[in-house]
């Protein structure tokens, strides 16, 4: 157990540097993320329109 917390807290502190060192590119790859999941929602919703149509 003290490895998974020791493991979030890496994490968290290289997002926090990651952010204040190069916002732009942090800005970039969240854009990115919601991007990817909008189009899978979009897939997704087309495939059950087509399926139950």
């Amino acid at each position: 157990m003290q490895v998974k917390k020791i493991a979030t807290y890496a994490a968290v502190a290289f997002v926090a540097f990651y952010l204040f060192s190069r916002p732009a590119e942090a800005a970039s790859a969240v854009n990115g993320v919601f991007d990817g999941i909008l189009h899978g929602a979009d897939q997704l919703a087309l495939f059950f329109t087509r399926v139950l149509s």
